[in-house]
């Protein structure tokens, strides 16, 4: 069993950014990619990858406005596959770094390009976060609940699955490609892109005339009892999602609610008074009580942890989901694979850390290496 990662022998070079970039590296590097991170000069550098995101990198610093360091740069992409880079459309252009820049030297680069509006259209110059993005895909609609303002997770939807999986599986699809025609491509994943993408499933419910708009009628939107998050006796969360008529019966037994019919559990026009029973149900014991009387089951129900305490899970342990590094907690690499798995997380380099060592893998003399110190 090889533990260098399904991805080793890839180089990829970043450019050192914030949220989706990072990320979309770390799973690469995760995966045995040699993945080197261009970190700007400490006096121009705001936010970067973070501890575990710059897990498994190399990284080195270069003032971007020094020819020599910009040599440098353009020596580093030519021995690269790929690159990735998180900057507002006409960045790299104007740095001479732009995908045109390495056609003739490295036409076999696949080059990544993650933002939030994309490299076109009538928003790709302006600003904006992840709630933006998201907002206009419509899924930001679909996280609500009657009466109360939308809301999702920070980060998740648009930076992460929305943004950087899709550059990841852009890559990935386009270094494929490049192995039987010899040519790079350049890779435009926009977050809104990738967030109307992961809608497929919701257009296709609503297609078929199984998804209601109105929250008061779509179970997904926090107006049934069987598919919510409830408080419970301790003010902590119990999950509950049981969708499918055996599981909601099963979850009608062991709340001990006897007299209620499961075979109406679809007829919205029960949901308001039944949740209340449920709610009232459920305020009668602790998160954890229940957790042990319900987790496990077909009832479809699980506790809503925090981060510490979604570390110390039992499925979680066993699984080996989380680990700590220099004292810190990170996720571990994902998915697994049966012959060649990823590398477990390690400490992220300091910036800067192998800038010697991959100035002299370039071939620079050691006065040269030193003038762009």
């Amino acid at each position: 069993m090889s533990s260098a990662g399904p991805l080793a022998g890839l180089r990829v070079i970043e450019f050192a950014g914030i949220g989706p970039g990072p990320f979309a590296g770390m799973l690469l590097a995760d995966m045995g990619a040699d993945v080197i991170v261009i970190e700007r000069p400490a006096q121009l550098r705001t936010l970067g990858g973070g501890d575990a995101m710059n897990r498994g990198k190399r990284s080195i610093c270069l003032d971007l406005k020094k020819p020599a360091a910009l040599a440098a740069v353009k020596a580093l992409v030519d021995n690269s596959d790929a690159l990735i880079e998180g900057y507002r459309p006409g960045v790299m252009e104007r740095l001479g770094l732009g995908p045109e820049a390495f056609a003739q030297s490295n036409p076999r680069l696949v080059y990544g390009r993650v933002t939030g509006w994309g490299q076109s259209g009538p928003l790709a110059q302006s600003a904006g976060h992840d709630i933006n993005y998201v907002a206009i895909t419509g899924a930001l609609s679909i996280a609500t609940r009657q009466g109360v303002p939308p809301s999702l997770p920070a980060t998740l939807l648009g930076d992460m699955a929305g943004g950087a999986m899709f550059l990841v599986f852009g890559l990935v699809c386009a270094l494929l490609e490049a192995k039987n025609s010899g040519r790079g491509q350049v890779v435009d994943a926009a977050m809104v892109d990738g967030v109307s993408c992961l809608t497929a499933l919701i257009h296709s419910l609503r297609g078929g005339g199984l998804w209601a708009d109105s929250p008061a009628q779509n179970f997904f939107l926090h107006a049934s009892p069987f598919y919510d998050c409830f408080e419970c006796a301790d003010g902590r969360y119990l999950s509950l999602g049981a969708i499918e008529p055996p599981f909601y019966r099963e979850l009608l037994q062991r709340l001990e609610l006897d007299d209620v019919d499961p075979a109406r559990q679809y007829d919205s026009r029960d949901w308001p008074a039944l949740r209340e029973r449920v709610a009232r149900r459920l305020k009668e014991k602790p998160r954890d009580a229940w957790a042990a009387l319900l987790e496990g089951s077909d009832a479809c129900a699980a506790p809503v942890l925090n981060l510490t305490e979604a570390a110390e899970h039992p499925h979680q342990r066993a699984r080996g989901n989380f680990v700590e590094v220099d004292g810190r907690l990170q996720p571990t690499a994902a998915p697994r694979f049966s012959r060649t798995p990823a590398r477990p997380p390690g400490a992220a380099p300091q910036p800067g850390q192998h800038g010697a060592e991959l100035l002299a893998e370039l071939g620079l003399s050691a006065a040269q290496i030193a003038a762009l110190g």
